[in-house]
């Protein structure tokens, strides 16, 4: 019999919500059926009590740093088959003098990848960002062909394990209507046509660039079996508007399995014992959907 999957559950940042939700994510029968959950970072109550509920705290995000830490050493070394992670907040590991601006830089770094993108997996809806926590100002000049090219190349090779042998990838615009053939801006004509011209010379099925408000539209109705949006709100409204607190996101190119929720800390409801957990319940089940095919 293949054993189940062990899921490290990293509880985020301890002033958030990330903690309870962990701690009832991981009690989930549905989780308890698909997997071994073990939860990392501070989650019981004595642990708690020397962090502020709903602020932020250098302290907290030095200890949701850890955790993560902890989780991705233990996945690379096989003690757990993947990550699932709870919030943390950016604020926080600013506070705490910590570089990085979100899971996925982090994690990018602690496993020595280069190339790694966030995608937003939902029944609806699967989106992958070109671009990821980067000012709106600066996503002109963070978007790049060879930047793009890698996105939709790393897309096109981490779908099968998903179960989509041959993925479909619609490409979104940068500007209203795609650039309008160059009269409201010309990176779809620069960047990101040639980008998908060298992904398909590569034998990736990619088309666009299509202008974002239908491009979405049309992958809801199965047109395509991915979106890829230029920067991070173009993709994630759509996501969250199909399938908030059930779409989880993954990150692309580690040679780990790792899985997150698709909201934040929540510091207004921390410690109130209303936060919803199912967005992790969702991760984590992900997390052992993929881990387990590993394992067989």
């Amino acid at each position: 019999m293949t054993r189940l999957p062990v899921i490290a559950v990293t509880a985020g940042d301890p002033c958030g919500i990330g903690p309870e939700i962990a701690v009832t994510a991981a009690r989930d029968p549905r989780v308890v059926a698909a997997c071994r959950p073990i939860v990392y970072g501070p989650h019981e109550p004595d642990e708690l009590a020397g962090f502020p509920a709903g602020r932020v705290d250098g302290r907290a995000g030095r200890a949701a740093h850890d955790a993560i830490v902890a989780a991705t050493a233990d996945a690379r070394a096989g003690r757990v088959d993947a990550i699932a992670t709870a919030p943390i907040n950016k604020a926080a590991f600013a506070a705490a003098g910590l570089p990085w601006r979100g899971h996925t830089e982090l994690l990018a770094h602690l496993c020595g990848v280069t190339d790694a993108a966030m995608l937003f997996w939902s029944e609806p809806l699967r989106v992958v960002l070109a671009t990821i926590h980067v000012p709106l100002a600066q996503v002109p000049r963070a978007l790049t062909r060879d930047g793009l090219l890698k996105t939709l190349r790393l897309t096109s090779a981490s779908l099968p394990a998903f179960g989509i042998a041959a993925p479909r990838i619609g490409v979104a615009g940068l500007n209203p209507h795609a650039g309008e053939d160059g009269l409201l801006g010309t990176e779809e004509r620069d960047v990101i046509a040639p980008a998908i011209a060298a992904a398909r010379a590569a034998g990736v099925d990619a088309s666009g660039p299509f202008p974002a408000d239908t491009l979405f539209v049309r992958a809801a109705r199965g047109e395509f079996d991915v979106a890829v949006a230029m920067y991070h709100d173009q993709g994630l409204v759509p996501v969250k508007l199909l399938a908030f607190g059930r779409a989880v996101n993954v990150t692309l190119g580690l040679p780990i399995v790792r899985t997150s929720v698709d909201h934040g800390t929540a510091f207004d409801i921390a410690r109130q014992g209303v936060a919803d957990e199912g967005s992790l319940v969702e991760a984590i089940l992900l997390a052992a959907r993929l881990s387990a095919g590993r394992i067989r």
